[in-house]
């Protein structure tokens, strides 16, 4: 089989990978992001390349249609709201998922034919606040420096970043490194103890939204104790001494942390010239997220600990492309190539090289204003590519709801089914991840291929293609008349060119003479480049600019603080990730992480439902119970939609309240209540059919053999085995069921001939059976009553929840294993093979053995 390298789709590290049309996903040892590491996601994707649900033609109105009428519908909806209400009538929200030559037509179109810049990307909800923090404080979006830093610090401080989860090759990296050199520390800055704090040799718990306290107290220290670098701010850096007096003003305690805590911390950060200050989304996420960012800047410019070997600031970005996204101008806030869009020496020479008949001269809406104005009837035709906005944004059933007040809505995709292509008038079918070809940019700004290994299915497109062919229905076939991605990058490597002389950053010129199909990963402007250590900026007298940063008024505890995150296996909305069986056996359902206190107040046990409500909308969630998260705080992942859950999308509870800078949304703080579930029964299915997610609390997830799904409801059924027919596709299946004694509760089975195709398991509280077990029988020939036991027998011991994802291991066989004497990692991946092959269930197998520990310990 041949192998082709590309790049993961997934999160911003930007690893290679060698894919093979059979599904065979290998990691790319050459490629210098992650020297053949992968995590589980990475790994998985070989589960995730079949055709079940992809969007294979266009949609108009609901209906199959061609091509030819799908992209005239389109093109004729823009032309027509131009036309009648103007260019800022219309809008794009992109993705981060695009390629840099997707983005980089979609933005050319809007921005220089149309004449609006109203496109915007789910990359706001990522790192906008990065983006304006380097702006304020470097005078261009640039990260200073390399991955090689992670490897080379002496100390590396991660705040807001659950690394092991979200990041987990560079977890690994910083790990590898930490086992070469033991004296490396590593601090862990998160309102949770997460997988992430694990590898930490220090987790301060900070108060959410506590970062500029602290970091500002940081600085405040520094000053005080001679250990700022005046040298290097005389020479580099403005602002520095209303900086360090605001700074002074503040109240580190306002961090969450006691002074005994802020003391270490302070003293060696201060003491160690090799540091490296590693944030993502719990700093940009945040209603003061751009502060925060500035605040972390403010202290590595004060002592010049940037742009050097082992030293800076660090921004790892969430999704493949968001990197590309910035670089191509495509945010409403942004030109082409780091260009301001309000300097009009800089329109006028990106409108130049475009030779296009218009360039806008103000900022376009964010994301969050975009959809407001989808709701104030604003906007009159809108287009989303390759992105889930009905559910990923903040207020999602608001945005729903302003997404089907747009006139036209065209949606550009690869599923057939999601929140937001439910509410398209037209759906346009996309190539996918191994089915396209242009490239990305990671964390380190390293440019990638991705590179296609299989045939567009159906009659899918690139993104790029589509929408050149509607700028030509719209008048413009000649400025975007690209046959290859290939010319669409060269005219992109050209573009930068021509806007050099302003003495930018963005110097593509590496590339201008590249073998765009051998094209290698290439950090621009040159490989292991590292900006500003020169003390050279980009403001216009060449300096930095550190800036006066007051921290927020410690917030009130009268309602819950809700955290929403990643989970380690899961990606976005599931569309690509929730396909592989593997990847949703470890946390298969919604749920919410809730202090034991907490939980004790509102009556709430393991495994109970908690409702969550917010200002505009309630989700249903699985209770754990854990220390992990501080009382009077909560943490819930985001990745649940309406397709897999009946009332799981969290992002319903969230307000729509943004960075005032960035205009990113501020998903770590929302103010919610909690209650108990009041369910009076629950469920749990498998079945080698797909389960529809209906009722009052419902959550899907795929399996091994086929499907499984968790229920409660507040009236129990009527009748069992039609509540069974409803949900599971099991007509024609004859059916053997098992009641309590009361007759309410049952068990049931159906089978087609012999062979077992459904089992629903109901009761009055948290249905307790193996899951593994009842999902390990669907397709085979297993009698009914011994189906209905919801056991293994003694011979097949139950190897519990699922741990390691890669190698299917669950937490009862890695059990054993620790009592049996596996008391370390290592030991406990040489005796079960958990932890061997990705590695992103490490952090957890270290907590189980520490767990298993402390009753030796009491005793």
């Amino acid at each position: 089989m041949t192998l082709t390298r590309t790049t993961c789709p997934y999160c911003g590290v930007g690893c290679g990978i060698l894919a093979g049309a059979d599904g065979t996903i290998k990691g790319d040892t050459e490629h210098p992001a992650n020297f053949g590491r992968l995590c589980s996601k990475g790994t998985a994707l070989g589960e995730t390349l079949d055709l079940q649900g992809r969007l294979l033609a266009p949609q108009v109105n609901g209906c199959d249609a061609n091509w030819t009428d799908a992209l005239d519908a389109v093109a004729q909806a823009f032309s027509t709201a131009i036309r009648d209400h103007g260019p800022d009538s219309v809008a794009f929200y992109v993705s981060g998922q695009l390629l840099t030559e997707d983005y980089y037509v979609a933005n050319k179109l809007m921005k220089g034919f149309i004449g609006s810049a109203n496109i915007d990307t789910n990359s706001r909800l990522c790192m906008a606040s990065s983006v304006a923090g380097h702006k304020r404080a470097f005078g261009t979006d640039t990260v200073p420096g390399t991955y090689d830093d992670l490897e080379q610090a002496d100390l590396i401080v991660l705040v807001g970043s659950n690394l092991a989860w979200c990041h987990p090759v560079l977890h690994q990296r910083i790990a590898a490194a930490k086992a070469l050199r033991p004296d490396m520390r590593v601090l862990n800055i998160d309102p949770r103890k997460t997988a992430t704090s694990a590898l930490a040799d220090m987790h301060l718990r900070i108060v959410p939204d506590g970062d500029i306290a602290l970091f500002n107290g940081l600085l405040s220290h520094l000053a005080q104790n001679g250990a700022l670098n005046e040298r290097y701010l005389r020479d580099h850096v403005s602002g520095s001494a209303p900086t360090i007096a605001q700074a002074q003003q503040g109240n580190p305690r306002d961090s969450g942390l006691s002074q005994a805590e802020l003391l270490e911390f302070f003293n060696l950060w201060s003491r160690t010239e090799k540091v490296v200050t590693v944030y993502s989304q719990g700093v940009n996420q945040s209603e003061c997220g751009t502060d925060k960012v500035n605040a972390i800047l403010n202290c590595h410019l004060a002592t010049g600990r940037i742009g050097k070997p082992g030293c800076g600031p660090f921004s790892v970005t969430g999704q493949p492309n968001a990197m590309g996204g910035r670089e191509v101008g495509g945010m409403a806030n942004m030109l082409a190539n780091h260009l301001d869009i309000e300097n009009p020496e800089h329109r006028e020479a990106v409108q130049t090289f475009w030779n296009s008949p218009t360039i806008p001269t103000h900022q376009g809406l964010k994301a969050v204003d975009l959809f407001k104005a989808c709701a104030d009837g604003k906007i009159k035709a809108l287009w989303i590519m390759s992105t889930n906005p009905a559910v990923s944004l903040p207020d999602a059933d608001g945005v729903a709801k302003a997404i089907s007040n747009v006139p036209f809505v065209a949606v550009s995709d690869i599923m057939a089914r999601t929140d937001t292509g439910d509410l398209a008038d037209v759906l346009l079918p996309a190539t996918g991840w191994g089915e396209k070809d242009g490239t990305v940019t990671n964390s380190e700004r390293r440019i990638s291929r991705q590179r296609a290994f299989l045939p567009a299915p159906g009659q899918a497109r690139p993104d790029w293609q589509i929408i050149c062919e509607v700028a030509a229905r719209m008048g413009w076939k000649d400025a975007f008349n690209f046959a290859t991605p290939a010319d669409v990058f060269a005219e992109y490597i050209a573009s930068a060119a021509a806007t050099m002389t302003f003495g930018r950053d963005l110097d593509l010129s590496i590339f201008a003479d590249a073998d765009y199909a051998e094209l290698v990963p290439t950090q621009w402007p040159r490989n292991d480049m590292r900006f500003f250590a020169d003390g050279k900026f980009y403001h216009p007298d060449g300096k930095a600019k550190m800036l006066p940063i007051s921290a927020p008024a410690p917030r009130t505890k009268d309602v819950f603080t809700l955290n929403t995150g990643r989970n380690r296996d899961q990606w976005h909305t599931m569309t690509r990730s929730g396909k592989a069986p593997r990847l949703g056996a470890h946390l298969a359902e919604p749920y919410v992480e809730i202090h034991p206190k907490d939980a004790a107040d509102l009556s709430v046990s393991p495994d109970d439902l908690v409702e969550l409500l917010g200002p505009n909308g309630k989700s249903v969630v699985r209770a754990l119970i854990t220390e992990r998260t501080a009382k009077g705080q909560l943490f819930t992942p985001m990745h649940w939609t309406r397709q897999q859950s009946s009332a799981g999308w969290v992002n319903a509870l969230a307000a729509p309240v943004v960075d005032p800078v960035s205009g990113q949304p501020a998903s770590k703080t929302n103010k919610v209540t909690a209650r108990k579930f009041a369910a009076t029964w629950f469920g749990y299915a498998v079945s080698s059919m797909p389960i529809r997610a209906d009722g009052d609390y419902a959550a899907v997830a795929r399996t091994r053999t086929g499907w499984q799904a968790e229920f409660a409801g507040l009236h129990t059924p009527e009748s069992w085995e039609g509540f069974a027919r409803t949900v599971m596709d099991v007509e024609g299946c004859t059916m053997s069921q098992v009641l309590g004694r009361d007759g309410r509760y049952g068990r049931l089975a159906f089978h087609d001939g012999d062979h077992l195709t459904g089992v629903l398991f109901s009761s009055p509280s948290p249905v307790s059976l193996s899951r593994s077990y009842a999902v390990s029988l669907i397709g085979t020939s297993v009698p009914a009553l011994r189906a209905l036991a919801g056991r293994s027998g003694a011979d097949q011991p139950d190897p519990g929840a699922t741990i390691c994802a890669c190698l299917n291991i669950g937490v009862n066989t890695l059990r054993s294993a620790i009592g049996a004497g596996a008391n370390s990692v290592d030991a406990l991946g040489a005796a079960t093979c958990a932890g061997t092959n990705c590695g992103s269930c490490k952090p957890e197998l270290a907590r189980l053995i520490e767990d298993m520990r402390q009753p030796e310990i009491a005793q």
